[in-house]
């Protein structure tokens, strides 16, 4: 068995061979980012990483460009750098940011802030790393949207907003893109165990409320989306366009 096969063993819920392919993903240093990062070079893939801050220990195949994503001149120099020296067959759309207010007191500096990250970046990316996929007519572009993609939460409207148009987004471009070869869909994580989540966990209530609402009796871990970004890469998913996939333990169902 060799070493590659050995590590799918080990680190895969399931195997899909991403062996010859690059992957960009933003947001790459922990969190989601890090354990999709991890699971698509477990199967074979090479990982580019964009992140205002290096990640470390993800061994060999994976390559880290640091950048404010936030910045949209820091963002084309990024992008330019990773295509001069790749041919990307993935793209993750993974990094963003929420800002809590009541929406009465929401400065407006703050929702542009979360409007840029989680929404104008996922566009202008989208568009330097798909102009090259629909080129060669083959390419796999995955968006990190939200359960507040379906419903409005709390302190959250920018983030809400944003997810919302993340998920419309995706449905839009994958209706131009999708008869030309490339694969658009987007992944609605539910609450998952992550550094974004902290405060949420911390507040004995809402996160009582929560978790009585998951049917699979737990938040959700980053592997858990880890695990549906990799099926959503795979040949058996090429039907698959246009969907925002809740990966929520049922969150939504109940």
């Amino acid at each position: 068995m060799s070493t590659i096969e050995q590590t799918r063993t080990k680190s895969s819920p399931f195997a899909v061979d991403l062996a010859g392919k690059t992957a960009v993903v933003t947001g790459a240093r922990g969190g989601i980012g890090r354990a999709i990062s991890e699971l698509f070079i477990a199967n074979g893939a090479r990982v580019v990483g964009i992140q205002r801050r290096p990640a470390e220990g993800l061994g060999d195949r994976f390559a880290n460009v640091e950048a404010d994503l936030s910045d949209p001149i820091a963002l084309r120099q990024a992008a330019d750098q990773v295509l001069r020296e790749n041919e990307v067959d993935i793209l993750v759309n993974n990094a963003g940011i929420n800002i809590r207010h009541r929406f009465e007191e929401f400065p407006l500096e703050d929702w542009n802030a979360v409007l840029q990250l989680n929404l104008a970046a996922v566009v202008e990316l989208t568009q330097l790393f798909g102009r090259p996929m629909l080129e060669r007519e083959h390419g796999t572009i995955i968006n990190i949207a939200s359960m507040l993609s379906f419903t409005g939460g709390f302190t959250a409207a920018a983030y809400a907003a944003s997810k919302g148009a993340v998920g419309q987004l995706t449905k839009s471009i994958a209706n131009e893109w999708a008869p030309r070869g490339v694969t658009v869909n987007a992944i609605a994580p539910g609450f998952i165990d992550t550094e974004m989540n902290v405060a949420l966990r911390a507040d004995e209530t809402r996160n009582r409320q929560i978790h009585e609402r998951i049917p699979a009796g737990r938040w959700g871990l980053p592997t858990d989306i880890a695990g549906a970004a990799l099926f959503l890469t795979s040949d058996g998913a090429r039907y698959i366009q246009g969907v925002v996939l809740p990966v929520d333990g049922g969150y939504l169902a109940r």
